[in-house]
């Protein structure tokens, strides 16, 4: 009985130290994939919630080129705060989270700038509003994707 007691002790210890496969709110990025996809230094890729920017893989879509260098310049080698909403990652395995460099949210950022539409994928929605307002101002503004 007291080994089992003991056990069980050494067990609860040690089970909150366990780090394994641990997502972590801060990390590098390594790699810029695409317009909206990162790898960070835990080896995760990172799909940025609410948004969806034309595609460089496999085929190049219009504007996927400048989405991928705006991505580039706000998060290359830079660390990030991951922030998590509903959902921890999606069909393909990715994480799902808003980037953050600093104070700026890099999602809502590349819609800013126009490389970026806003795009829902519930239930991951908390900031929808602000990000179809930014993509409505660079609509009007004739920015990025959206330049006549």
């Amino acid at each position: 009985m007291k080994n089992r007691i003991w056990l069980l002790a050494i067990i609860l210890f040690l089970i909150p130290l366990c780090t394994c496969h641990s997502i972590p709110e801060t990390a590098t990025v390594t790699r810029v994939i695409d317009g909206d996809t990162i790898t960070i230094d835990t080896g995760h890729r990172v799909r940025y919630i609410g948004i969806d920017t034309p595609e460089v893989y496999p085929v190049q879509e219009a504007h996927g080129m400048e989405a991928w260098q705006a991505n580039r310049n706000l998060v290359e080698g830079k660390e990030v705060r991951l922030e998590r909403d509903a959902t921890e990652t999606d069909k393909y395995g990715r994480l799902l989270r808003y980037v953050y460099v600093d104070d700026t949210l890099v999602n809502a950022e590349l819609v800013r700038l126009g490389m970026a539409e806003a795009r829902a994928y519930p239930p991951d929605t908390k900031y929808q509003d602000m990000l179809e307002q930014m993509e409505r101002e660079a609509r009007q503004a004739g920015r990025g994707i959206w330049a006549k």
